[in-house]
């Protein structure tokens, strides 16, 4: 279609003005939120919260125990990236992951082979059955998880020997690792377990439950010291703490799409949403049946009506329908006047010929097809004028 083609706009069509007057309240408030949410980040980038956090001093935060590790003289340094963690293993370090679960299984393979080299120290925490066979081979984690409970060490441990009774529980483990000190027992299944020495001389420590880390949780029973002597065996710590600027997270080989994240029976469901909207929209739908006449409460005077439409059709500045409306009823009467049939009354091959017998001459006879089946006018002195055009074709057919 070309733009010579193209139909022109009409007087009903939005101008800017009157589009920006409808749509800005919604700008101004999508605004609002923007600015509100921008403001809410930079508070909250002043100051760190997070749960088991060493930065953080929240009730779900570690930065108790790394002030009680500085009074022993262990360093603690938190990292974010898996790249940073396998850097800073060595046989001086105590390496915390605070979130094996969150790992792709290609960071977790890599870090396990560092691990494994440095001869240090690796904590994990709370680790699932998605990466403990990674990270710690030879361990399986209990799918049934206990309730976070005081136990008793129940092993030969020092370090829980000597910590006694704490808040562990969470998930538990069992393990098929030769020498392996088993602690802290849930029915009779392991809630802290301690991989021995590899042939680098580090060893591995699986807690079941961050509790014992947490500052809400540090001073009770013997948690503080059980942590102290997990994380202070080195001078060194580090605590890694996967975050969204670590790129590997989207790692290629363990990224997801949309159907695998949806939680399992979401087709089902869905369909069951459908089949229930489409009841309810049965149940309640309008249902048309015969017409049934209804006495109006309130007689309104044809004139009224008239009068309202035409303010209607003002305020939307909409000449184009007033004037269909004005051209169509002065096509209906005249149709009655010549003989036409209303069904073909609007129907320029039937109703100008015999509006022709009627007309003086043929210029009145092309300026009836201009005045009933004409373009729209551009302005109201326009619209009035085919106002007047038409009633005085009119009275001239009638005129005898």
């Amino acid at each position: 279609m070309t733009a010579e083609t193209l139909p022109p706009a009409t007087s009903a069509s939005l101008t800017g003005r009157q589009l920006w007057t409808r749509t800005r309240g919604i700008l101004i408030a999508l605004l609002l939120l923007l600015v509100g949410a921008v403001a809410m980040a930079a508070i909250r980038s002043q100051s760190v919260h997070g749960g088991l956090d060493p930065r953080s001093t929240d009730p779900a935060g570690s930065r108790a125990i790394a002030e009680l590790l500085a009074d022993h003289g262990v360093t603690t340094r938190v990292v974010t990236t898996p790249d940073a963690a396998r850097a800073a293993a060595g046989p001086r370090t105590t390496l915390l992951i605070a979130a094996p679960d969150l790992l792709s299984s290609r960071q977790q393979d890599r870090l396990h082979s560092a691990t494994q080299a440095s001869g240090g120290r690796t904590v994990l925490v709370a680790p699932g059955s998605w990466s403990i066979d990674r990270l710690a081979p030879g361990v399986s984690a209990d799918p049934a998880t206990s309730d976070r409970a005081t136990l008793d060490p129940g092993c030969a441990l020092p370090e829980a020997r000597r910590a006694g009774s704490a808040d562990t529980g969470g998930i538990r483990y069992t393990t098929s690792v030769p020498g392996a000190d088993a602690c802290y027992p849930s029915d009779r299944l392991a809630t802290l377990l301690r991989l021995p020495a590899g042939s680098q001389g580090g060893d591995t420590v699986v807690l079941g439950a961050p509790d014992i880390l947490l500052n809400k949780r540090l001073d009770q029973q013997g948690n503080a010291s059980l942590a102290l002597q997990l994380l202070g065996s080195r001078p060194h710590l580090v605590w890694y703490l996967p975050s969204l600027d670590d790129s590997a997270l989207t790692d290629s080989q363990d990224r997801k799409s949309l159907f695998d994240l949806l939680p399992t029976g979401w087709l089902w469901g869905t369909l069951q949403l459908f089949i229930a909207a489409c009841l309810a929209a049965l149940w309640r739908g309008r249902r048309f049946g015969p017409l049934v006449p209804e006495n109006i409460p309130v007689a309104i005077r044809a004139s009224e009506t008239t009068e309202g439409r035409a303010r209607l059709y003002r305020k939307a500045d909409a000449r184009d329908r007033a004037a269909d409306a004005l051209r169509a009823a002065t096509r209906t009467r005249l149709a009655l006047l010549v003989g036409v049939p209303l069904t073909q009354a609007h129907t320029p091959e039937v109703l100008l010929p015999a509006l022709s017998a009627h007309l003086a001459d043929v210029d009145g006879q092309t300026a009836a097809h201009a005045l009933l089946f004409g373009p729209p006018p551009t302005d109201d002195a326009a619209l009035v004028a085919l106002t007047d055009r038409l009633d005085a074709l009119e009275r001239e057919v009638r005129r005898p």
